[in-house]
């Protein structure tokens, strides 16, 4: 697999025989017309599109049908996540990495080496590392990723099979009415709404379960533990939220306030913490189970 300098996977392309350009770069416009030409120009210029050999190619270089290509992306400016992630737990089949807050786990959007895959692979040199799962990107905590792709398919299972036990901790509002009728299984009907970024309570059979207890308080501050049954899409913090007891510096819920592209407010990350995990491993078949150096003031 090829990498950058900075730890950065390569994506692959295939040049049909069937098409005919006069150049590379007339290639690549037509390939990815969501990528504006002077961007292509740029990353040949700057030697990110290479052959199966690893040598850069220019734009102006023939195309030649029925090989493959590999290029990088290329980010004109990043934003910075000046926390450090910490490697929990590595053998030869998992790593298990605490996230800090703010950083997210694989590339997207504006994020491309300041993500929590990057700069493990940078940190190991291991490039097949792969999450089985995620957290958000506003999330701290455990993330468990597979060091060889053979056998990515079997811990990726136990999550869709619900065989991980995840506990989260969180601060939110005390609600002295809600914490009379704790510990509580909430269940509820969780899908998409209108805004991409967040999700909604529907009528309609349940197809999310959050165990919410109670375990320190410091009013008008709680701590919860939460341990959800299923893993859809900002769950615990739909359920806090549908309580009345939003968690503490959600910028998505109740709320949704302006996305910040650069300038993040890095002083008040979201008090959401993914502090424990246990499974059965599948190819140790040794009960494994992890807990957070990470803690939540309340």
């Amino acid at each position: 697999m090829q990498v950058n300098s900075e730890g950065v996977s390569a994506s692959r392309v295939f040049l049909p025989a069937d098409q005919a350009y006069p150049n590379l770069l007339q290639f690549f416009i037509n390939q990815f017309p969501h990528i504006e030409g002077k961007e292509w120009e740029d990353r040949f210029a700057q030697g990110l599109v290479l052959n199966d050999e690893g040598q850069a190619l220019g734009a102006s270089d023939a195309y030649q049908p029925n090989t493959h290509l590999i290029y990088f992306r290329r980010l004109a400016r990043e934003p910075q996540i000046p926390f450090e992630e910490e490697i929990v737990f590595q053998d030869e089949h998992i790593l298990v990495a605490d996230k800090p807050h703010f950083l997210p786990v694989t590339p997207s959007g504006l994020y491309l080496h300041q993500t929590l895959l990057n700069r493990l692979k940078k940190k190991t040199g291991i490039q097949s590392l792969s999450p089985i799962h995620r957290i958000d990107r506003d999330t701290a905590g455990l993330v468990i990723f597979s060091l060889k792709p053979e056998e990515r398919a079997s811990y990726q299972n136990l999550f869709r099979d619900r065989e991980v036990k995840k506990i989260y901790e969180a601060i939110a509002p005390y609600s002295e009415d809600l914490a009379s009728r704790l510990p509580i299984s909430y269940q509820s009907r969780l899908e998409e709404s209108e805004n991409f970024l967040q999700m909604m309570e529907v009528q309609g059979e349940s197809n999310a379960d959050t165990l919410i207890e109670l375990i320190a308080l410091n009013k008008p501050w709680a701590k919860y533990r939460l341990t959800p049954g299923s893993g859809k899409k900002h769950q615990l913090r739909c359920h806090l939220n549908a309580l009345g007891i939003p968690i503490k510096d959600d910028q998505i819920y109740p709320i949704l306030t302006p996305y910040q592209e650069y300038d993040i407010d890095l002083s008040r990350p979201l008090q959401l913490l993914a502090k424990e995990i246990s499974f059965l491993d599948p190819q140790t078949k040794m009960t494994r189970s992890f807990v957070s150096k990470r803690a939540l003031d309340i």
